[in-house]
């Protein structure tokens, strides 16, 4: 909150002469948050409030109750403000804060232009390989291919899972495996190997905004990118990880196919999963999932097995935590189970339809 909080602010204090409406006055960031917030309704607000620090809620909420009376001008020129800065982080987005700048001239002059864009840069921060973000996949893949599995690993962190995975399966299988733990068991890199990195591949970032060390990979950016691989390339790297990095390899799979997956499966399928599995253990996994889930099994059951299952998890009162995520990794494990032994098959993204 705090880096949009200035962004959205403009700098500024309280009102010189005190007057509630006048055109000299001067919103803080705050105030102009507030009033944005007001203006949007309390659903959206609520909305937000979801995403914000308890501090910066507790901030708000005094500032919203100060409130009196939005004056119409103060409300439009902090949408006008919201409005252009949203407009800026596009541009920027699409094309860098050069080619920002130049559309912000054409529209809104060159001082309006070096204002948002001075706030903006102040907090944005430009992801590597931005150059390559938009590169269609099979152009990407012939440009990287050949770099060192480190190297792709690295790229491949920092851009869109669906395009990292179409890559990932792509690749000649000797490597496949390697970017893949390269990406599991990478933590941070620094702007240096980063710039070294782009340096190689002949390309350069247009800025970067920060000195700071950057998060990217680790094992929920593998897990992201093979649950949308195709199955035989997920297997054919899973395996190769297990005889190299059995550990790794287990927590990749446990994070793989989480217990609300369950949905993915066909029907038969799931009753054949029911039939492996306790009902005492499925009461207590269902306790924590949403209803969605809870018909797609129940739905699944014959009537009276269905009643006397949603008896069990009435009767069972609360459950802890752990015992349900217990419960529930029990279950997933049977489903991989099933799904190796060709049992049961999961949806997945870059694999042909089923003929049923």
């Amino acid at each position: 909150m705090s880096d949009n909080k200035d962004e959205f602010i403009g700098g500024g204090g309280n009102s010189k002469d005190g007057k509630r409406g006048s055109h000299k006055k001067t919103l803080s960031g705050r105030q102009k948050a507030a009033i944005f917030l007001v203006t949007l309704g309390t659903e959206v607000a609520s909305e937000i409030f979801k995403h914000l620090r308890e501090e910066e809620v507790e901030q708000l909420t005094f500032e919203i109750a100060r409130l009196d009376k939005v004056e119409s001008e103060d409300r439009d020129k902090v949408l006008m403000e919201f409005q252009e800065l949203m407009m800026a982080r596009d541009f920027i987005t699409s094309g860098g804060i050069d080619y920002a700048k130049d559309l912000l001239e054409k529209s809104l002059g060159s001082q309006r232009a070096n204002e948002i864009i001075n706030k903006l840069t102040s907090s944005l921060q430009v992801r590597p390989f931005d150059f390559i973000r938009k590169t269609d996949p099979a152009h990407l893949l012939n440009f990287i291919q050949g770099e060192h599995p480190q190297t792709i690993a690295l790229i491949l962190a920092y851009l869109d899972s669906n395009k990292s995975s179409m890559i990932l399966g792509s690749l000649p299988h000797e490597i496949q495996s390697e970017v893949a733990k390269r990406i599991a068991v990478m933590d941070r890199t620094s702007p240096d190997v980063l710039r070294e990195v782009e340096r190689v591949l002949e390309k350069k970032l247009s800025t970067l905004a920060s000195e700071d060390f950057t998060a990217a990979g680790g094992i929920d950016t593998i897990v992201e990118i093979l649950n949308l691989v195709d199955r035989s390339t997920e297997r054919t790297i899973l395996e190769t990880l297990e005889e190299e990095d059995p550990d790794l390899a287990e927590e990749i799979k446990r994070r793989m196919f989480v217990f609300e997956d369950i949905v993915l499966l066909g029907d038969k399928d799931i009753q054949k999963v029911l039939r492996e599995i306790d009902s005492t253990e499925m009461a207590k996994a269902l306790k924590g999932v949403n209803s969605e889930v809870q018909e797609k099994i129940f739905k699944n059951m014959s009537k009276r097995a269905a009643s006397v299952l949603k008896e069990d998890m009435e009767y069972m009162g609360p459950v802890r935590v752990k015992d349900v995520e217990e419960a529930q990794q029990k279950i997933v494990g049977i489903i991989r189970r099933l799904e190796d032994n060709g049992d049961v098959v999961i949806a997945r993204a870059g694999e042909d339809e089923l003929i049923t």
